[in-house]
């Protein structure tokens, strides 16, 4: 019987893998609790540990597009 809740070790994450996708989670979940002060240490730590320019970047506009868990489909003001 196969357990479906463990990774077989081909799909399974490298620790430094495994830190890199952390880091990109905690940005974004800095970035949908609007705590803004912290995502640039967030940042640093993530670039620190490998994580792309690039993954960064679509973490962020997948937040500012409204893709992102916790944030609202868009943040503008209509005029009355």
């Amino acid at each position: 019987m196969e357990n479906n809740v463990l990774l077989k070790e081909e799909q399974a994450l490298s620790a430094n893998q495994l830190f890199k996708v952390t880091a990109v989670s905690y940005l974004k979940e800095a970035l949908a609790a609007q705590r803004y002060e912290t995502c640039r240490e967030i940042v640093d730590t993530a670039k620190a540990l490998g994580v792309a320019g690039s993954d960064i970047s679509a973490a962020i506009a997948d937040f500012l597009s409204g893709e992102s868990p916790g944030k609202p489909k868009t943040n503008r003001v209509h005029p009355r």
